[in-house]
């Protein structure tokens, strides 16, 4: 896990922060690597480092349950197939009615994601594969966590967990749950992801969608050069 030194590491946008990431990605360059980015302000740090290191970029749809009095909040987190991860005090203390309508919701999103940003593009195959699931930073590391049990499905060789900036109790916990985790920056007193970009805005489906067909475009150019 890598570590900045001095004071808070600030970058001024997505795109500086997956440039800057994909330096400490390079010795995973080459065929055997898959970059999966997190939706949506994932997409545009790790369109940057699958281009940096030569690597197919997909999606790893999955989606935050914002607890019903705060949706910024997590509660839970779910994949595509289904795969949940809980912070199980917190679902407890919500209607079973209203989880369970959110969960149905969520999954109907997800699928509505997948026809939007590929077209029908069936997901990369990952089996024997170096995978590097990418997001914007991690704060709770929850919906990062169901990323990972989403991959681990498909048989890599190896699952790495990247993001520029990281709370280091999300660094932690997904330590124990793959290979390895690269991080620019940790803190004990994370805060807000946004605290750590200058230019935070939300990124639009319409960007994710766009960011992924040039993505496929220049690897589709790399491979008849």
């Amino acid at each position: 896990m890598l570590k900045a030194k001095g004071l808070r590491m600030r970058f001024s946008d997505r795109t500086e922060a997956g440039i800057k990431l994909a330096q400490a990605l390079q010795k995973y360059s080459g065929n055997s690597t898959v970059v999966l980015a997190l939706p949506r302000g994932g997409v545009p740090v790790g369109a940057e480092v699958a281009k940096a290191i030569k690597a197919p970029l997909d999606v790893a749809l999955v989606r935050k349950i914002g607890h019903p009095q705060n949706p910024e909040y997590a509660i839970a987190a779910i994949g595509e197939s289904g795969e949940m991860v809980l912070e199980k005090s917190e679902v407890l203390g919500v209607s079973h009615d209203w989880f369970t309508a959110e969960i149905a919701r969520q999954r109907k999103l997800i699928e509505e994601r997948r026809k939007l940003y590929l077209h029908g593009r069936k997901p990369l195959p990952l089996k024997g594969k170096t995978v590097i699931l990418v997001d914007d930073g991690l704060a709770t590391g929850l919906t990062m966590k169901a990323a990972v049990q989403e991959v681990e499905k498909r048989k890599p060789e190896r699952i790495i967990v990247a993001a520029p900036v990281a709370s280091q109790e999300a660094a932690m916990d997904l330590k124990k749950l793959s290979d390895e985790v690269i991080s620019l920056y940790t803190a004990f007193h994370f805060g807000a992801v946004g605290n750590y970009y200058e230019d935070f805005r939300q990124v639009s489906d319409e960007e994710v969608a766009d960011i992924i067909k040039r993505s496929i475009y220049a690897q589709n150019v790399q491979k008849t050069a």
